[in-house]
């Protein structure tokens, strides 16, 4: 099995992955997005939101570094960017906007996309996390699997974590996910500050 694939590289991936994108954390603030979803609708963004942030960690992984380059954009830029726009998502649950119906303009916004699919899940930390993991990798056939497979892992975890909230939902009922909403939107504020934190110490030091 090690001929074709890197064992301790894939538990290193997979680890540092798991750990930053957090399944289990992200059930709360699922939920929260998706609080006036059917359990029909839930389930399609849980779908939609595992292969957006399975997509753009994947183009990241292959592109990021000569697209940021090209662009004249440095991580840390791209990891403050990312905490703004969790700070106002966290705000609207905070004060439950993100509960009112979807204005009639509004009707295509997909919250599936943006904020779950990525900043949330295919964050910042995941994409910078893959993008080292593959530039220091050797470039060998068993490397390249190694990180693949750990990708698919983490991403089947995170399914599976938002595939089950509808349990969670049953459980909870209206009154207390709406608890769930306001834990989740202060979570998610704290999340975006240390991003913002790391994103000007980061800047900071490279001065």
């Amino acid at each position: 099995m090690s001929g074709w694939l890197d064992v301790r590289l894939f538990t290193e991936v997979f680890v540092t992955l798991f750990v930053i994108m957090d399944p289990p954390g992200t059930v709360p603030i699922f939920l929260g997005l998706t609080g006036a979803m059917t359990g029909k609708q839930r389930n399609r963004a849980a779908r939609q939101a595992i292969l957006v942030a399975f997509g753009v960690i994947v183009s990241f992984a292959l592109f990021g570094q000569q697209l940021l380059s090209y662009m004249n954009i440095s991580l840390p830029a791209l990891q403050a960017s990312g905490g703004l726009l969790l700070l106002l998502v966290a705000m609207e649950l905070l004060t439950g906007k993100m509960e009112e119906p979807a204005p009639s303009g509004n009707k295509g916004v997909n919250v599936a996309l943006v904020p779950l699919g990525t900043p949330l899940l295919a964050g910042p930390g995941a994409i910078v996390a893959t993008m080292v993991f593959t530039q220091a990798s050797d470039g060998t056939r068993a490397d390249w699997i190694a990180i693949a497979l750990a990708l698919v892992a983490v991403h089947l975890s995170l399914y599976l974590s938002m595939r089950f909230a509808n349990v969670i939902q049953r459980v909870l009922r209206d009154s207390g996910v709406t608890l769930i909403t306001r834990i989740a939107g202060l979570l998610l504020a704290a999340i975006a500050v240390q991003l913002i934190a790391d994103a000007v110490r980061a800047f900071i030091l490279a001065g």
